[in-house]
């Protein structure tokens, strides 16, 4: 497989820059992997297709206000910094991306809250990422939570609002993390959880910060020297339990989105149960792939060439996911982070 055979083009008109309320509400289109057929649905109706027995599972990752703008010393210049992952609470590092990069070099200071918080360049990674040292030792998150802003990604091309914070996050988000959402559980309100519930419907839930892998590009046409970078994760015993008593049951795992499957694949026992684990996977899932855990899944529409779209092509194939994709775009679908939602049967 090669980078380009994941290209496909699309409008601006059909990237979605706002989220449907209620977020139940977006369309919903049905692809049966077996036979290639689609069928147009609303979100709340992906209730119908669980059994008594099944099991969906959730991404509890909180998307934290990752996105802090402060200004540089001495030049006073506009800086955007991305905080992307905490190296160490202790010395107060991060891994970050720095937005215009050509001006922050190491040795810099980048001030913010009126110059109560500042952060000292202390290394280079890539040609945007840096490692910073903060001067707020300790738990930095409620500083951040404060005068951070929702790190929504580049296509969409507007103003963050005080209303992304609580659209840019799932119903069932917990621990801090995560810079972009997992989409597919945007969908989900509490009251469609309590209908499936009602149902019979297994709810487990995983954690995997979904990390700096979302923002870079592939930049190799021959995937296989194409390198993920790492992402935490957990999965309790409680709810590994959960997904082998409906794997050993024979019913469906239903995964939430590509972190949910990279968590899961990355966690398969020689049996073929899900085993507890707490622990950094890089895992690249791209065609072909054999799925472990996963029967049933659940996504937003991908953006060209990006992982993601790579993995719900190894769930399908590539010619069925890109036709599907065709149709979505000829009926209006709504595309990427805040756009409509795909269940793969």
């Amino acid at each position: 497989m090669k980078l380009s055979d994941f290209k496909y083009s699309i409008p601006k008109s059909a990237i979605a820059q706002y989220p449907v309320e209620p977020r139940d509400q977006a369309k919903l289109l049905i692809l049966d992997r077996k036979t290639g057929k689609l069928e147009d649905k609303v979100f709340t109706n992906i209730a119908s297709y669980f059994e008594k027995g099944d099991c969906l599972v959730v991404n509890e990752s909180r998307v934290f206000p990752a996105r802090l703008i402060g200004k540089k010393e001495k030049t006073n210049a506009t800086i955007e910094v991305m905080l992307l992952r905490e190296l160490s609470r202790k010395d107060a590092l991060w891994d970050v991306i720095v937005d215009p990069a050509r001006k922050v070099r190491i040795g810099n200071k980048i001030y913010f809250d009126d110059r109560n918080l500042y952060c000292e360049v202390i290394d280079n990674t890539t040609s945007r990422g840096r490692t910073v040292r903060f001067n707020h030792t300790g738990n930095i998150y409620k500083t951040i939570e404060r005068i951070g802003l929702m790190p929504l990604p580049p296509y969409i091309v507007r103003e963050t609002s005080d209303d992304d914070r609580d659209h840019y996050q799932t119903i069932f988000a917990k621990d801090n993390g995560s810079v972009a959402a997992p989409t597919a559980g945007l969908h989900f309100t509490k009251k469609l959880i309590a209908r499936l519930e009602r149902k019979g419907v297994r709810i487990a839930k995983v954690m995997l910060h979904i990390n700096r892998s979302t923002f870079d590009p592939v930049e190799v046409e021959d995937l296989t020297k194409h390198k993920m970078h790492s992402e935490y994760f957990e999965i309790s015993a409680r709810s590994a339990k959960t997904i082998n008593k409906t794997i050993k049951s024979k019913k469906k795992v239903y995964a939430a989105g590509a972190s949910v499957v990279r968590a899961l694949e990355s966690s398969v026992l020689t049996t073929g149960a899900v085993k507890p684990n707490k622990a950094w996977t890089d895992k690249f899932i791209y065609p072909p792939y054999d799925f472990r855990i996963v029967d049933r899944l659940i996504s937003n529409f991908q953006r060209p060439e990006s992982t993601v779209l790579m993995m719900v092509s190894a769930f399908v194939d590539r010619e069925t996911i890109l036709k599907a994709y065709k149709y979505a775009l000829k009926n209006r679908y709504r595309f990427f982070s805040y756009g409509d939602a795909m269940l793969i049967i």
